[in-house]
This record gives structure tokens, C-alpha cells and sequence, in this order.
């Protein structure tokens, strides 16, 4: 398996498990730079790797009246103050290709949303950036088809690609995670990451219902994954949950992350130590 480095940190099998952890959407100066401040120190004092993760952008809302984010040129200034004040790696989402081109200029990792994940012209242009490609695997999608996505990518010359199992469809407005997933697409060459707080979004009911999401499954799920062994794992985050501008049934508490934290680092820690004493 390849290792995806991004500025000073590398995302591997040999390598510490990695964060990506944010706000969902950009919602404030202020709630930015203190969400990424306060992740940021928890990550220090547990020496995890980090990368900041906020959309300027949510295309995918339920009504055009939904809270989308400040857009691109105001999300990136901000961006660019919490890389430049925070010093660490951003992430966001990218839509298209002027955003993909734009947005390069900033962020040290492109996020191709899940249900743009087989476009082409957007992967394509990506990945021409030479910037780190984060995919998230296609609700709709066989894990073992994101060998097609891939291809697109390291046809361009990028082979920093990481990949993302944020959970496939059960029917409809349900989502199931199949650890299965997780060592097929590891099987393809690169690391991957678990998104359990898009995994538990109940579709079809608005995210600011509290019934929208079922948070209370996210360390179950963080930790099968990590026993399953992906190499990072993504945590929307938010210091108000009830009152955010989007996905506020499906984030994660703020004031509860370090301890999800210190148990994703000890059962990766336990994964590790039993592959090498009971090798399979």
C-alpha cells in the first residue's frame, strides 16, 4: 500500500492513524478557527496527525433555502487563516473545476464528494492540481469499483489518493457501513478512512431534526473500522451540535471528541500489536 503524504504528514499502514475532523460547513469566522484550535490541541496532546476539514460549499442540501456556506472565495480566505494561523493541512469539497482550480490554491487536500464520485471531468481536474485527493466512495457504489476512480487520478500523475467509506445504501433514507469495504478498497493501494458521521445521517428527514441522524452509533462504528484497519478517520465536529447550520443530527460533539479519540488510538493500537503477534 502506497503512503499519502500531505505537507508533514503521512497517512499509511506504517504510519500513526490519522484525524480529518471539522465542522461540517463553514459557518463563521470564529466557529472555524476555534473548532480548528481546540481539535488541533487535542491532537498534540495525543500525537495524532491532522488535517482541518470544513466546506465552503454544501451543494447537497435538502431545499436551495438550506444553509450552504459562505461560497468559495470567502470559505477559502478563511481556510487560508486556519492553515496560516493553525498550521495545519485544510480540506474541503470541490464541485467542479473552476472550484477544483480555485480551490487548489488553498487547500492541501480536495474532497470529492460521494455522489460525485464517478464524475469524471471533476476527478480529472482534481487531480491535475497535483494536491491530495480525498474520494469518498459512492453511497451506490461497490467498493471494489473505486478501482475505476483511481485509475482516473494516477492517470494524471497523483497517486496521493485517499479513500472514504461513508456508508452504502439499505433501501431508502438508510445507509449501512460494510466492513468488508474497508480491506477491499485497502486492497486497491491506498489508505483508507472511515466517515461514521456521515454513516449514521437518516436521508429523506432534514439534518437540523434531531432525528436526522443517529449519532449515538458513531464510536461503534469508529472502532470496528479501526479494528478493521483504515489508516484515518474523518469526524465532523462541532462545539454546538444542536444549532448548527448543517448536518447538526449527525455531528459529533466537540466536548466529547477526546475520549472517542483515545479509544480510536487504542484499538488501533491493539489492532497493530495483534497483527503482529497472531498474523493471519
Amino acid at each position: 500500500m502506497k503512503t499519502v503524504t500531505i505537507r508533514n504528514i503521512k497517512i499509511g499502514p506504517d504510519e500513526p492513524i490519522a484525524l480529518i475532523a471539522g465542522p461540517c460547513v463553514i459557518e463563521s469566522e470564529a466557529i472555524t478557527l476555534n473548532t480548528a484550535a481546540a481539535v488541533k490541541k487535542l491532537a498534540e496532546k495525543l500525537q495524532m496527525p491532522f488535517i482541518f476539514k470544513s466546506s465552503f460549499l454544501k451543494d447537497n442540501r435538502s431545499t436551495e433555502t438550506s444553509y450552504q456556506g459562505p461560497g468559495l472565495d470567502e470559505g477559502l480566505r478563511i481556510l487560508e487563516k486556519v492553515k496560516q494561523e493553525l498550521d495545519v493541512p485544510v480540506l474541503s469539497d470541490v464541485h467542479d473545476e473552476h472550484q477544483a482550480r480555485a480551490a487548489a490554491d488553498v487547500l492541501d487536500v480536495l474532497q470529492i464528494p460521494a455522489y460525485l464520485s464517478m464524475q469524471t471531468t471533476l476527478v480529472v481536474a482534481a487531480a491535475k492540481t497535483g494536491k491530495a485527493i480525498n474520494v469518498k466512495k459512492g453511497q451506490f457504489l461497490d467498493p471494489a469499483d473505486m478501482k475505476n476512480v483511481i485509475k482516473k487520478i494516477e492517470n494524471q500523475g497523483n497517486h496521493n489518493i485517499l479513500l472514504t467509506e461513508r456508508g452504502t445504501f439499505f433501501g431508502y433514507h438508510n445507509l449501512v457501513v460494510d466492513i468488508r469495504s474497508l480491506p477491499v478498497m485497502r486492497k486497491l493501494g491506498y489508505p483508507v478512512v472511515i466517515d461514521p458521521t456521515h454513516s449514521i445521517r437518516v436521508y429523506g428527514i432534514s439534518s437540523s431534526d434531531p432525528a436526522g441522524g443517529r449519532p449515538e452509533f458513531v464510536p461503534a462504528l469508529t472502532r470496528a473500522a479501526v479494528a478493521a484497519g483504515c489508516e484515518c478517520v474523518f469526524i465532523e465536529t462541532h462545539p454546538d451540535c444542536a444549532n448548527a447550520l448543517c448536518d447538526a443530527a449527525s455531528m459529533w460533539p466537540l466536548q466529547k471528541l477526546e475520549n472517542l479519540l483515545h479509544q480510536i488510538i487504542a484499538t488501533d493500537t491493539l489492532r497493530r500489536e495483534l497483527e503482529k503477534s497472531w498474523p493471519l
